[in-house]
């Protein structure tokens, strides 16, 4: 490897690894304040979360890796003509194109990489992150007594304590009162007592409340069968209460149930789904037209002599009433009516199905696309990046930012404004997924152009002397 290559490579290296990391960790802290709400006070393991963060933050490599090629691309060259060093290459002879070749072959493979990690990698991520947070979002909030608040979190016990001590035993309760309403009978069950102890099982499984010098009180109704009923009232010096927490562990889902979604499937799987999608909606189309065809034609006459006779003959309903009298007529237009509301509502239900058919399958072609606009984006936003930082030649993380920020945010709202036009159908989805790409590739072939050409693009002194040539002279007046 020569030595240009070398030195542009390890150039390009450090920015782009520290600014996908940095973009990564960004978008990850985005997320976790999207979702925090359905992580806190739910008493889950640190490696629960550890692995809900190793899958989110996967799913989150399709934004973080375009952000990260653009950033460091536009560092590193505003670098190399900040300090003079494409100054020098170029006195030595060697041009632009040169010392952009390592880097473009490069990003080519990144971009191969990038493909395969969205056509393999990133459909696992998106079925454990979406199942994993799925089993989060429904697990319940450990339990927490506060003293003087009634505490109903556990399915069949309200408990309420005046206060509470944690020991080196467990947590120690004073003023103890739960009402038990496990037979679904109100608050007819009740339990007082002035001290108790709470632990956990030695397995974890069972919350055991251990209480001393209490009564418990129980309302029961009379076997006679008259509104009538029996209190009985139990006094006791220890008493031990034993409550399963198997439902306040995380219950993890079977994930097959999410490995139909668009999201979890490679291209040859959304290739088979997109025909099948569009195989079902054909075949439903064509039963409602036959069923509409036997339900106002003959049923005795073949449908292609039905279709025939609907284009060829005319029928003059005048001569078909004349000779009915009023009551027949009468009955004639309510049975008409009947029949034009009833295909009235099933043409509705056939259109909404339609549509929402057609949406399914938008779905599931944009989802197709998106696996190849990865791997473009980091192509074309590279070509972007590279010679913007040529031609500025500004380095660090001033200007660069600025700039690269404002390119992907260009490039990510007319991706989501594509993308939101081919889910509603005014787009195709092959022009609503690659409309950012058709437009910042001309961009991206200019700034190339531009900077191997050495063109005064960012000089103000380029743009005002243009403008002074355009103005007209003044004549110089002779004495």
């Amino acid at each position: 490897m020569k030595t240009l290559t070398k030195f542009i490579l390890k150039s390009f290296a450090a920015p782009f690894v520290a600014t996908f990391f940095i973009a990564l960790f960004i978008l990850l802290m985005q997320f976790i304040w999207k979702h925090i709400d359905d992580m806190v006070g739910k008493g889950l393991e640190w490696y629960v979360i550890l692995e809900l963060m190793a899958y989110i933050s996967a799913s989150l490599v399709p934004l973080a890796l375009p952000l990260a090629i653009l950033l460091s691309s536009l560092m590193t060259f505003g670098n190399l003509g900040e300090h003079y060093e494409l100054i020098a290459f170029k006195s030595a002879g060697i041009s632009l194109k040169r010392i952009l070749r390592p880097l473009t072959i490069f990003i080519i493979f990144l971009s191969i990489g990038a493909f395969l990690f969205a056509n393999y990698l990133l459909p696992i991520a998106n079925l454990k992150s979406r199942s994993l947070l799925y089993d989060v979002r429904e697990q319940k909030p450990a339990m927490d007594i506060k003293p003087g608040i009634f505490s109903s979190e556990l399915n069949d016990l309200t408990i309420r304590v005046g206060d509470k001590k944690s020991t080196e035993e467990g947590e120690r309760l004073y003023d103890i009162l739960i009402y038990d309403h496990s037979d679904d009978r109100g608050n007819r069950t009740v339990t007082i007592a002035e001290e108790g102890l709470m632990v956990l099982s030695p397995n974890k499984r069972y919350l055991e409340m251990t209480l001393y010098n209490g009564r418990s009180y129980d309302e029961q109704p009379d076997k006679s069968g008259e509104n009538k009923h029996v209190l009985a009232r139990v006094e006791f010096k220890e008493n031990l209460i034993r409550t399963d927490l198997s439902e306040f562990k995380l219950n993890r889902t079977d994930e097959d149930l999410f490995k139909t979604n668009y999201k979890m499937l490679n291209i040859d799987q959304l290739s088979v789904a997109i025909d099948s999608l569009k195989n079902k909606k054909n075949r439903s189309e064509l039963a409602y037209v036959d069923n509409i065809a036997l339900t106002y034609s003959n049923y005795n006459r073949p449908k292609e002599e039905i279709a025939n006779t609907a284009r060829t003959e005319q029928i003059v309903f005048d001569s078909l009433l004349n000779p009915l009298n009023e009551f027949e007529k009468e009955r004639v237009y309510k049975t008409a009516s009947n029949l034009a509301r009833s295909a009235k509502s099933k043409s509705d239900a056939m259109v909404r199905e339609r549509d929402i058919r057609e949406e399914s399958i938008r779905r599931h072609e944009i989802e197709w696309h998106r696996k190849y606009t990865l791997s473009f984006a980091c192509i074309i936003l590279f070509s972007i990046g590279a010679p913007l930082g040529a031609i500025i030649r500004k380095g660090g993380l001033g200007m660069p930012m600025v700039i690269s920020v404002i390119f992907f945010l260009i490039y990510h709202m007319v991706s989501i404004t594509g993308e939101k036009m081919a889910k509603e159908g005014a787009l195709s989805s092959f022009e609503g997924m690659w409309l950012s790409s058709f437009i910042l590739l001309p961009i991206g072939i200019l700034l190339a152009y531009k900077a191997t050409t050495d063109s005064e693009l960012f000089k103000t002194e380029a743009y005002t002397n243009f403008i002074t040539k355009l103005l007209p002279k003044k004549k110089k007046i002779e004495r």
